[in-house]
């Protein structure tokens, strides 16, 4: 069963990594045509995808097979790709302010559409990854560790909410947050344990659901936080 403390690691750099960059607007000192959020946002592939990682081989623990190792450098590479995308053409879109030149709306394109929805896909395909074929017999692992599974949940749950929403993908994201708890549950009718990994996806996305309803519910549709000054 993976480490608790792993989850919660992976689950509190997630959201700061995710989430942090768009409130550090601060020129970065080393480059002032950068923001400090630019910056931080340098790290995160280097820090979320060797937590991927651990997750994936439960810290080295667990031997995963060609095709799964495969599937997971497929999605990883993915992970990066839309990451890298978003950060520089989102860099390059706030130098250049606002403007309906072929040149704002290839950037706009790249940092608003293309980035967002390859990196979210990448997103939602590692933690299927994660969770498949992660079931415990009953009585081959020790019972959950709820007082580090509910934090945990909830900060991946809120960030991956915050991601879709302002990101523009609901049209992606919230399928998912339905159809991958749904699945667990159909899974789990074997009798098996869901083992903490698993209960904190199950977790995450069934918050983040409750949040997409929650918004629904107070706008209407889904505007971005950015569109209503929220940030």
């Amino acid at each position: 069963m993976t480490r608790p403390r792993l989850i919660l690691a992976f689950a509190v750099a997630f959201a700061v990594l995710i989430l942090a960059p768009a409130f550090l607007h601060q020129p970065f000192p080393l480059n002032r045509l950068m923001d400090c959020g630019d910056a931080l946002d340098l790290l995160t592939p280097l820090v979320m995808l060797p937590l991927y990682w651990l997750l994936f081989t439960d810290a080295g623990r667990r031997t995963r097979g060609r095709r799964a190792t495969l599937t997971f450098l497929v999605f990883g590479a993915l992970w990066i790709l839309g990451q890298g995308m978003h950060l520089s053409a989102n860099s390059i879109g706030n130098l250049m302010g606002h403007g309906e030149s072929p040149t704002h709306n290839l950037v706009h394109f790249y940092d608003e559409v293309l980035s967002h929805y390859i990196w979210h896909v990448a997103i939602i395909g590692m933690s299927v990854i994660l969770v498949v074929g992660r079931r415990e017999p009953e009585g081959s692992a020790p019972p959950t560790s709820w007082a580090v599974m509910a934090p945990s949940g909830f900060l991946y749950g809120f960030t991956y909410f915050c991601a879709v929403n302002e990101g523009g993908t609901v049209p992606l994201g919230l399928p998912a947050a339905i159809v991958i708890p749904a699945a667990i549950l159909v899974t789990r009718r074997g009798g098996a344990r869901r083992g903490n990994l698993t209960t904190f996806f199950f977790l995450g996305y069934v918050i983040a659901l409750a949040f997409f309803v929650g918004w629904f519910a107070r706008w209407g549709g889904f505007p971005e936080f950015s569109e209503k000054g929220i940030i």
